[in-house]
């Protein structure tokens, strides 16, 4: 994983060019969105987006991660352990190191990755836990783990303090970086959604979990029709409102939920989960996925 060590964002670079978490040279894995890997890449060369990566990683190792964690419950083996053997059976699945994660009193349906390549960690709302089974938490959590194994942390941490802590700085000075970064997020979430499918194995699991997270209600879960839901991604195709995505962190829940079934089509899934013979090649699905994630035709 990358060394981060000074705060010189150049070095950082250098330092990742020899050993990506993503794959050899920054590739990638091969079950990440190509759209992802390559945004991510030209990040190198985008200057805003430098100065705020240096100013978010010395943040993170002077303060933020104490103010983080401050109300926050580690999971381990004996605190937690249905939780924690979840994070194991994710980690073995993506061949990364077990992460750390914290469970926080929160009442929203969320999950998050912040810290460094080399000091990263996974915050999970209560009531996540609360609302999901444990083979929908498992693709949450799978989600998650796929940030850190294809090298998102720093990038997500960066936008979480650009946007939770704007009023520190200058608006116009941020906006490039801000705009930037969250044109790459949407991408980085599709390469995590696909994440959360490799380890539970389930569409109908993740999915389930995807349509979880825009309900947020325990009474309504099994009156959900999945079908109806998707037809809102239709209906908001000619409105302006799709022009309001171009400033989200996330593409719209109903994509990612059409996006992850098309990766479900592919060979690599197929083999992954054992389903037999056949599927699209990565080059096709990405090429359909691009179609269905893009905000402006």
């Amino acid at each position: 994983m990358a060394q981060l060590g000074s705060l010189d964002f150049r070095g950082f670079v250098d330092g990742r060019r020899h050993q990506r978490a993503g794959g050899a040279e920054g590739s990638g894995h091969a079950y990440a969105y190509v759209s992802d890997r390559t945004t991510r890449l030209a990040f190198d060369r985008i200057k805003p987006v430098e100065l705020a990566v240096t100013a978010a990683v010395r943040m993170f190792k002077a303060v933020s991660k104490n103010e983080l964690l401050g109300h926050a419950v580690k999971v381990g083996p004996k605190q937690f352990p249905r939780v924690h053997n979840l994070v194991v059976r994710c980690a073995e699945t993506l061949g990364i190191a077990t992460p750390t994660v914290y469970i926080r009193n929160a009442p929203t349906l969320n999950a998050a990755t912040y810290g460094t390549n080399d000091d990263s960690f996974i915050i999970v709302h209560s009531a996540l836990v609360d609302h999901f089974t444990d083979e929908e938490l498992l693709s949450v959590i799978g989600h998650e783990c796929g940030h850190i194994h294809n090298s998102h942390v720093v990038y997500l941490t960066t936008l979480h303090y650009l946007t939770t802590m704007a009023s520190i700085f200058v608006q116009w000075a941020v906006q490039p970086a801000v705009l930037a970064l969250n044109g790459w997020s949407r991408r980085a979430e599709v390469t995590c959604d696909r994440a959360g499918l490799m380890c539970s194995r389930s569409l109908d699991t993740s999915t389930r979990a995807l349509a979880k997270l825009a309900l947020g209600s325990t009474k309504l879960y099994e009156q959900l029709n999945l079908e109806a839901f998707l037809d809102q991604y239709q209906e908001g195709q000619d409105g302006v409102g799709r022009y309001v995505e171009l400033r989200a962190s996330h593409p719209w829940l109903p994509k990612r939920v059409l996006a992850l079934r098309v990766f479900a089509e592919s060979e690599l899934f197929r083999k992954h989960a054992s389903l037999g013979e056949g599927g699209l090649p990565m080059t096709d699905v990405d090429d359909k996925v691009h179609d269905i994630i893009k905000v402006l035709g």
